[in-house]
């Protein structure tokens, strides 16, 4: 049985820091001359730092590998997800997940079974949505047995109304929620604004969380972009149960800059006036 996703955490209402790997060997962007070492060194220099500033947990995932595959990324695309997220995990001490973009779940599942990391997050778990990749349509019922099969102590933190995408049937925030965590099996649910680094409607936090409570369903809300220094408290007081950072915690606010630990010091010092 998977430990509940809070219990992963030694913070109450957990701050996750974003691990955005560049263009990887075979994605279009990567670059032969700095080569497979200078992706590693970045990896785990950004994840240290954000460690050292205090914060709970990492998630790794193929950010620079556009246009990204839709569901299932080559073979290449995990060995090398694989080797670097094994380095991670043996470098820090906080939970680490995995997100194999765009929505290649089994690759992410497998991939954090094998290495030991803590959750996976998935974009796309249930329903459909129409994505720049085209329509995607979630795998729960893969997902989750393969995660049974495996034998992985792995948790499911799934996206709801993901970003850079419109749903496909269910329009109700909190009902797609819903269906997420009590149908889906979702082990923890996602809310975000419309794309990398764009705020999330506080009132989408509040209906999810609510839908949630309502059915009498204990599972985690976290708010997975635009979360700032000068927002995380909103956040957390709409009904989020922590924040998933990436954009706000890089030098000069850049998603594809390193991590800058002073914006990572920042961030956790305002989670601590916000409570934790």
């Amino acid at each position: 049985m998977t430990r509940d996703f809070l219990e992963r955490f030694d913070a109450s209402r957990p701050v996750i820091g974003m691990v955005h790997l560049p263009p990887l060997p075979g994605a279009p962007g990567y670059d032969v001359d700095d080569g497979r070492e200078a992706i590693r060194e970045r990896a785990l220099k950004d994840a240290r730092r954000l460690e050292a500033g205090g914060i709970d947990g990492i998630v790794v995932e193929n950010f620079g590998d556009a246009p990204f595959y839709p569901e299932d990324v080559p073979t290449h695309t995990v060995a090398e997800l694989t080797a670097i997220a094994a380095e991670l995990t043996d470098a820090v001490d906080v939970p680490v997940g995995v997100n194999v973009l765009r929505n290649d779940a089994e690759a992410a599942l497998s991939v954090a079974a094998a290495v030991g990391a803590d959750f996976v997050r998935v974009n796309v778990h249930v329903g459909t949505a129409a994505t720049d990749q085209g329509v995607l349509e979630g795998r729960a019922h893969e997902t989750v047995r393969l995660r049974e099969r495996i034998a992985a102590d792995v948790a499911i933190l799934a996206d709801v109304h993901v970003k850079h995408a419109a749903p496909v049937g269910e329009d109700d925030i909190g009902l797609a929620a819903l269906e997420t965590a009590e149908r889906g099996c979702a082990d923890g649910v996602i809310v975000s604004g419309p794309g990398t680094g764009a705020e999330t409607a506080l009132e989408d936090v509040e209906r999810v969380a609510e839908t949630l409570s309502e059915h009498g369903l204990e599972v985690p809300v976290l708010v997975g972009s635009g979360v700032t220094s000068e927002t995380l408290g909103d956040c957390l007081a709409a009904g989020a149960d922590g924040v998933v950072v990436g954009t706000a915690l890089k030098e000069g606010g850049e998603t594809t800059n390193p991590v800058s630990s002073e914006r990572v010091e920042e961030l956790v010092a305002a989670r601590g006036t916000a409570g934790s």
